[in-house]
């Protein structure tokens, strides 16, 4: 079996600083035709940085769409062509303030795949210098250190909702048991 769908007409609803939204008719593989409703996204890249002391450094910021306050790993949206590498030691810097040492790629994150094309890239690392936090105009965030053992069981009991956030924590201890960070 084939598990692909063709476009057969695209419909955009809206284009706007960030997302693109779009209708399109598809066919099916059984040769039916059917609706794909889809948002359109650049990706976005997020860090584990883990101190000396084995701690994880954690954003609190206001998600309008949640109306609450989220407990993230830093991260931020990759600008048209931006390497993610390069995006994610950016947003490291401008949100926690440090920089990094002994990086390791822990590869994609497809957030939601029914409805976005988005890629969240995900790395770990150690911090390495501890600066000044940069935020951007609009970006009002408050930096938080959280044992890797504690943000551990607070993924595990829901206190951390937040799908990159989880998958970042759990792979950082992972890397930790293992030796490998």
């Amino acid at each position: 079996m084939e598990l692909i769908e063709k476009t057969l007409n695209e419909n955009e609803i809206y284009r706007g600083r960030i997302l693109r939204f779009h209708v399109d008719e598809i066919e099916l593989q059984n040769g039916r035709t059917s609706t794909r409703e889809c948002v359109d996204h650049p990706g976005g890249v997020s860090v584990a940085v883990l101190t000396e002391k084995d701690e994880l450094l954690f954003v609190r910021q206001f998600r309008y769409p949640y109306k609450a306050v989220v407990l993230e790993t830093p991260a931020g949206k990759l600008e048209k062509g931006e390497d993610p590498f390069e995006a994610m030691k950016r947003e490291q810097k401008e949100e926690t303030g440090t920089t990094g040492k002994g990086y390791v790629n822990l590869g994609e994150l497809y957030p939601s795949p029914g409805y976005t094309n988005e890629i969240i890239y995900l790395y770990a690392c150690r911090a390495d210098s501890f600066g000044d936090t940069k935020f951007d105009e609009d970006e009002f965030l408050e930096v938080e250190r959280i044992p890797i053992n504690k943000a551990v069981e607070m993924v595990m009991n829901s206190q951390i909702a937040d799908s990159k956030t989880q998958v970042l924590v759990l792979k950082t201890a992972q890397l930790l048991k293992d030796g490998k960070i």
